[in-house]
């Protein structure tokens, strides 16, 4: 037996950003994603749960959190204040990067949704080669640098149709 016993699906992405307020604005505003509740702050002033708990500096706060769906995904949106804090989100050549793929139906009119809210939308769509193919995407950026990325493959992918598969 491999891999992690019980694995079903990934329950919630965490995403930290410097000012939560805007950053739910927008997840709202923009995204269309749907507030759920908010939790925190959580701190430990004396001891080190901070750091063996969350990997964080043991006197960071975290000093509230808000859960949001979006569509099937739900992310946990975190502000904290901590000693030595970096304000530049990894890019996804760097170790550590990341990024939120969304899906949707129609990639153009999702595009220019984003451009008429003024989102930093990178070059693109670009179309998908080899067991891919048929599937469309473009990054664009959240206002505190979160990198993000619309996919969509309506009439699937090569691979689903068992096209580009390697024995």
């Amino acid at each position: 037996m491999s891999g992690l016993p019980g694995l079903r699906r990934v329950d919630h992405i965490g995403i930290t950003v410097p000012d939560l307020d805007q950053a739910c604005r927008w997840l709202v505003d923009v995204l269309g994603c749907e507030y759920m509740y908010t939790l925190g702050p959580y701190r430990d002033d004396d001891g080190p749960w901070m750091e063996e708990h969350l990997n964080v500096h043991p006197r960071a706060v975290m000093e509230e959190l808000r859960l949001l769906r979006c569509g099937n995904v739900t992310l946990e949106v975190f502000q904290y204040a901590a000693p030595a804090r970096r304000r530049v989100p990894p890019r996804n050549s760097d170790a550590g990067g990341h990024h939120v793929a969304l899906y949707v139906d129609d990639l153009d009119a999702a595009v220019a949704h984003l451009r008429r809210h003024d989102v930093a939308v990178l070059a693109g769509p670009t179309a998908s080669r080899g067991p891919s193919e048929g599937q469309r995407w473009i990054y664009f950026l959240a206002p505190w640098g979160t990198q993000f990325e619309l996919v969509s493959y309506p009439g699937g992918k090569a691979f689903d149709r068992g096209e580009g598969r390697q024995a």
